[in-house]
């Protein structure tokens, strides 16, 4: 996300919408990136959303429907482990 108040936007409608359980938001970072043939640098914040495998389809289109970006990096890192109770609480929290 561009800023700080864009990421709290999207990371509270996601949990509202019962999408994410959890959603982390980093300081912001510096990226490198090339766009259209240029090489582009910009400051960034990073969400790590939290969210059951069964809802990624339907999170994924959310984000792409919010994001203010023409291209989002949306990519899911597959959980191997885990506290159990914590899984159980993000299944919880994204079940409608």
């Amino acid at each position: 996300m561009p800023d700080q108040e864009s990421g709290e936007k999207l990371a509270q409608a996601m949990v509202q919408a019962r999408l994410a359980g959890c959603v982390n938001i980093s300081s912001p970072v510096t990226s490198f990136y090339e766009w259209q043939g240029r090489l582009e640098r910009g400051t960034e914040v990073m969400l790590t959303i939290k969210t059951a495998a069964a809802r990624y389809a339907e999170l994924q289109s959310f984000i792409i429907a919010q994001h203010p970006y023409e291209l989002p990096e949306v990519i899911a890192v597959p959980i191997t482990e885990g506290l159990a109770d914590y899984l159980k609480w993000i299944e919880a929290c994204t079940t409608s």
